[in-house]
């Protein structure tokens, strides 16, 4: 990963901290350039043309030494890498390529914050919604409400949310936010959407995060501590008038597959990095991923067992709360932190004896869900 956080508005900036990325990936994976036979790359684009477009994979490319390859460019809003990465894992799977780059990327923090919320609705259905004035913020601050209206979600719950992936985030070199906050802290920040507070909104950040993916043929001449994908689902959201919006169906559906793919059940999850792109959001995951019932999640956070140390840790990397939100980069990023913790490289924020981790990441939202949600499951090789 490149530090995720504000970087410089130059036009070259996206390539800098692509490259940076990559560079540390190849390194890591310890392979050459010349392996990788072909990249996918996610990156929304919309929030900074200037500095990023089509060409941003095949520049980034060419500057690690892996010019004239297949490059993919992929565009799910904030589920763009998770998309690239599912993407280059079916093409392995299938055996089109035994070796795989993947690269989220994205620079937003262009212009003023009204012009980088405009180009934030072009997420929605911009006919039904976004001419509406829908904003993220607003669509989980309406979640947060009927959530307390329906289960007696509280705003303590939520505020306890980012009280601690702020506070995760402090060990994480690569984070954007990291803060140690109370939960009166977080309450009595500025108001976003109500009852959604500054701190419970995740960041516009810039940064990149890439994953080398490769067939267990190759990976194991190259690595002692594999790491498997043992399940990537993908789901898209639709319009269910019927249906009680106290969670988002296209993660319950995505976690179903998931599990069903990779043999394991939701007890079996040892870490999870979710899409906490607001405080509501992660406490909705924890029952669309099956680690409580619906409605419970609120106990779960109050009772500390997605703490690092807790039964299910959630979000130990800090999440988008805490590491940031550049949206092409967060689905990588991720992968990275799955990686680290199975490896037992992630320090001071390391979940004891990790074995299983799992990814939730969704991208642009209509008709009351996600646009695109994607599900993952690793595991730690023998």
């Amino acid at each position: 990963m490149s530090k995720f956080g504000r970087w410089p508005e130059d036009v070259g900036v996206t390539k800098k901290m692509g490259e940076e990325a990559c560079l540390k990936a190849i390194e890591d994976a310890g392979i050459s350039p010349k392996q990788i036979e072909a990249a996918y790359v996610g990156n929304m684009g919309i929030m900074a043309p200037h500095v990023q477009g089509p060409l941003v994979g095949n520049l980034i490319l060419e500057r690690v030494g892996r010019g004239g390859i297949p490059v993919t460019r992929i565009e799910g809003g904030c589920a763009s890498s998770a998309l690239a990465f599912r993407e280059a894992y079916m093409a392995i799977s299938a055996g089109f390529y035994d070796v795989a780059i993947v690269l989220g990327v994205e620079k937003m923090l262009v212009g003023d914050a009204q012009t980088r919320l405009k180009s934030m609705i072009m997420g929605s259905d911009l006919e039904l919604e976004g001419v509406m004035g829908i904003t993220f913020p607003g669509v989980f601050g309406m979640m947060a409400t009927r959530r307390m209206a329906k289960v007696g979600t509280t705003r303590e719950q939520m505020a306890l949310v980012a009280v601690k992936n702020h506070g995760n985030a402090l060990y994480n070199p690569y984070a954007h936010l990291p803060m140690k906050l109370t939960v009166e802290e977080v309450l009595n920040s500025r108001p976003i959407a109500y009852p959604l507070t500054l701190y419970e909104c995740c960041p516009m950040s810039d940064g990149a995060a890439a994953v080398i993916l490769a067939s267990e043929d190759v990976a194991k001449k190259v690595t002692d501590t594999p790491i498997y994908v043992l399940a990537s689902a993908q789901t898209s959201g639709s319009l269910e008038p019927d249906f009680d919006y106290i969670v988002l169906k296209s993660s319950l559906i995505a976690a179903k597959k998931a599990y069903e793919i990779a043999g394991v059940e939701p007890k079996d999850v040892d870490f999870a990095e979710v899409h906490d792109c607001f405080s509501i959001a992660e406490i909705a995951h924890y029952e669309e991923l099956g680690f409580c019932g619906i409605g419970e999640g609120g106990k779960l956070i109050e009772e500390g067992e997605t703490e690092i140390g807790g039964r299910i840790p959630v979000n130990p990397s800090g999440g988008l709360l805490g590491r940031g939100h550049p949206v092409g980069a967060t689905g990588a990023a991720q992968v990275c932190e799955v990686v680290w913790q199975l490896r037992g490289e992630a320090g001071k924020r390391q979940v004891a004896g990790a074995e299983i981790g799992l990814t939730h990441t969704m991208g642009n939202f209509s008709m009351g869900d996600a646009g695109h949600c994607v599900v993952q499951i690793f595991k730690r090789g023998d």
